[in-house]
């Protein structure tokens, strides 16, 4: 019998040893929480009900697809819906958009709102489709980094359109350029923002980001986001796969330049493949002490990291939905806080995201348990006691002003999350959401590989390598890992 060790029960390692398990292997998966799912896991306060990270779901084929790997209808455990409505914008002038996710209502609102013609936005959408379709056989569905995924008709293809890309523009003067009006470019620029980059840094390219949002839709598993995790967890247990919870591992075993096996507290398990799920970083840092790490790819810069509020509010707000923005007046100014002077700006952007909306039971009745997420700094030492008591002021005053309440009189409940507290429970490093940041076009191929060149038999999946962060890049990244391995 073959067998796999996977180190950190993320998304993107229960995900790579479910594909590991259809390929034969035995597999054990370590995690040093007691609970799986790492950022995509949940907790309660109270009656409210949160999903601790990743709050935007799209793609769901990914997770889909894992059942049917394993001849199981995933209907039948793993039930989700479409939103109709994919986000609810609000400007501080009183602007209010609503994304709709028929793009016929879509392209009619913007329109009525902000004067922009279908056509413009038709335009620039059918571009971002177009660098979708030329990439994802390159950048998403394969290792970058084996000659034999450029020997294909689809990669050679994608090659030849580099133009197409604009990648040696930002991705604020392409919106900019094509779209013109201030509301609508914000709101496109936002999209740097799923991997942890700036606007006016990360290269052009990065139009297909929101692409994948405005073709596939956005939705909402029942049962909140930690259902995604939870009915992978289920089934890989279903599948033989061995779960360690609350066992960290301290050590990769190698020898004569293989990987074979792990090291714990108290035990040492042989395996004939070691995947690690755990942030690239201290995997070579902390379990890779012998060896030389690729120092290059390590020192890159950080992604953009989070403060996190979560709220148990006792009220409905009805103008709000799922997933909710606030901007900030001066995007340009948030961003080179955020990068250049690792600090977050005077104003800032607010996420709302509330579950309750779509999932009930998530708060008691006459209330909603917000997620009040602000884009943050990496940790580089900073006072984040203080940052965060002048982020919970700045926030509340201007929920206040644009939802025109007085929102600290109807917080029942409250917790919080800053970039240290990120990195001890998910061990991500500096508490970067994303890994390496995406503010250089050559950014996709300076991500650490999903295997080692230096060690056989070692692999890597998750958010901090290839193709990069978020649930549907995490999902495809273990994919890749797991094509790799024999």
């Amino acid at each position: 019998m073959k067998t796999a060790v996977v180190i950190g029960a993320g998304i993107g390692g229960i995900a790579g040893a479910l594909r590991l398990s259809k390929k034969g292997y035995q597999v054990t998966i370590f995690e040093a929480n007691n609970y799986p799912g790492g950022k995509l896991s949940a907790f309660s306060l109270g009656e409210y009900r949160f999903d601790g990270g990743p709050s935007l779901f799209t793609m769901p084929q990914y997770v889909t697809e894992l059942f049917e790997l394993h001849d199981e209808k995933a209907s039948d455990f793993f039930t989700y819906k479409k939103k109709k409505i994919a986000c609810r914008y609000f400007w501080e002038d009183q602007t209010q958009i609503t994304a709709y996710a028929e793009p016929k209502l879509f392209l009619e609102e913007v329109q009525k709102k902000l004067g922009v013609k279908a056509d413009v936005l038709e335009e620039y959408l059918k571009r971002a489709k177009k660098k979708f379709d030329l990439t994802a056989p390159l950048f998403l569905e394969q290792s970058l980094h084996k000659l034999k995924g450029f020997l294909n008709v689809k990669t050679l293809k994608a090659l030849l359109n580099l133009s197409s890309y604009e990648i040696n523009q930002n991705l604020h003067s392409v919106n900019a350029a094509q779209l013109k009006e201030p509301h609508l470019v914000q709101m496109y620029d936002r999209y740097a923002t799923y991997n942890g980059s700036s606007p006016y840094q990360t290269p052009g390219i990065m139009t297909l980001v929101q692409h994948l949002e405005q073709e596939y839709g956005t939705f909402v598993p029942d049962g909140g986001m930690e259902q995604i995790t939870q009915s992978l967890f289920e089934l890989a247990k279903r599948k033989g796969i061995t779960f360690h919870l609350g066992k960290k591992v301290n050590q990769i075993l190698v020898e004569r330049g293989k990987a074979v096996g792990v090291k714990t507290n108290d035990q040492i398990f042989m395996a004939n493949i070691v995947l690690s799920n755990m942030d690239v970083f201290p995997t070579y840092k902390n379990l890779l002490k012998g060896t030389k790490a690729p120092e290059r790819i390590l020192s890159q810069e950080r992604s953009s990291s989070a403060v996190i509020f979560y709220w148990g509010i006792n009220r409905i707000f009805d103008q709000l939905d799922l997933h909710n923005i606030f901007f900030s007046k001066d995007y340009k100014a948030e961003f080179e806080a955020i990068f250049n002077q690792k600090k977050p700006s005077d104003d800032f952007t607010v996420y709302v995201n509330i579950t309750s909306k779509d999932v009930p039971t998530d708060a008691p009745q006459g209330g909603e348990n917000w997620f009040v997420m602000i884009n943050t700094p990496a940790d580089h030492g900073q006072d984040w006691d203080q940052i965060k008591n002048k982020l919970r002021e700045k926030t509340i005053a201007k929920l206040n002003r644009i939802l025109k309440v007085d929102l600290k009189a109807l917080i029942q409940e409250e917790e919080v999350l800053t970039p240290p507290l990120i990195e001890q429970k998910t061990s991500s490093h500096l508490g970067a959401l994303y890994g390496s940041s995406s503010n250089d076009k050559m950014a996709a191929f300076l991500r650490h590989p999903n295997f080692s060149s230096k060690i056989k038999n070692l692999y890597f999946c998750g958010g901090s390598v290839h193709p990069g962060g978020g649930i549907p890049l995490c999902l495809l990244s273990a994919k890749i890992a797991a094509d790799l391995i024999p």
